[in-house]
């Protein structure tokens, strides 16, 4: 692991890392926020995974969490959304390909050698900020945006003994039923649907995966909602499910990271809730 820059915000220390990622077969660059805290201290960690298009930058930059992430003492993490590099394949969409990782583990050509988001955040990254981190695992928290939404749904769904708190802001719930999901689902994994499952919240959530709680936000003035986020059927999956999920649409709110930077601090605090002691 290198360090790119370290910079005091908020009485904590903001850092950006590089490392070789074994995951993707290229080197990753991570954002990590520590917050100030007592010798020998370990913190509980709170992932972020990012939307289409988006690197670790757009929430380090732009995503207002270190105020509560220091007030709460927690750790905020933000990987990269997809392998990159000049051997890595693109097919020069933004919705497919470097920066469209979809957080899966790729199965077709030329995608398997590197799209392997899944394997790169589930357990890859965990274990160098282990490492590297004054990082407790046993109490780790997941959210994420849009795309990243869509991860951090789907991994804490298939991970609920690895992830205690799960939330997301304006996430596409159910790929299978929009077109950014069946153009990355189908590209990445083929066209057996049935294998697309794993990598859907609502189809996860039918076939009995379950949380004990979940928290979302989403923008009423979301140009995205409709054709591709389609939070109503994650509505509809939760009831049906019996899974207690506060879905908070937020008036006159888009998908950009205004919304974002608004809401962010409060799923901070909810997680810090859910991950205490």
């Amino acid at each position: 692991m290198e360090p790119v820059s370290s910079n005091r915000a908020h009485g904590g220390t903001q850092g950006v890392y590089t490392h070789q990622s074994s995951a993707s077969g290229t080197a990753m660059t991570f954002s990590v926020f520590v917050p100030d805290h007592a010798p020998g201290a370990k913190l509980p960690v709170l992932w972020f995974l990012s939307g289409l298009t988006c690197t670790h930058a757009n929430v380090t930059e732009k995503g207002e969490y270190r105020a509560a992430c220091a007030e709460h003492g927690i750790i905020f993490v933000a990987p990269d959304t997809s392998p990159r590099g000049d051997d890595v394949p693109d097919d020069g969409d933004y919705d497919f390909g470097k920066g469209a990782g979809f957080y899966v583990d790729a199965t077709q050509e030329p995608w398997s050698k590197h799209f392997r988001m899944r394997s790169y955040v589930e357990q890859e990254l965990p274990a160098l900020i282990a490492a590297e981190f004054p990082a407790d695992l046993s109490r780790q928290g997941i959210t994420g945006h849009s795309m990243g939404g869509h991860g951090a749904l789907t991994m804490g769904l298939r991970n609920p003994d690895k992830f205690r708190s799960v939330s997301a802001l304006a996430p596409i719930v159910s790929p299978l039923n929009c077109p950014w999901g069946e153009k990355a689902l189908g590209g990445y994994l083929g066209e057996d649907r049935s294998a697309w499952r794993e990598y859907d919240a609502c189809a996860l959530i039918e076939d009995g995966a379950r949380l004990p709680a979940l928290l979302i936000d989403q923008g009423e003035a979301d140009n995205f909602l409709h054709e591709q986020l389609k939070t109503g059927l994650l509505v509809m999956a939760c009831r049906k499910a019996g899974i207690p999920a506060t879905i908070r649409m937020q008036p006159g709110y888009d998908h950009s990271y205004y919304f974002i930077s608004t809401f962010l601090a409060e799923h901070v605090a909810w997680h810090a809730e859910r991950l205490k002691g």
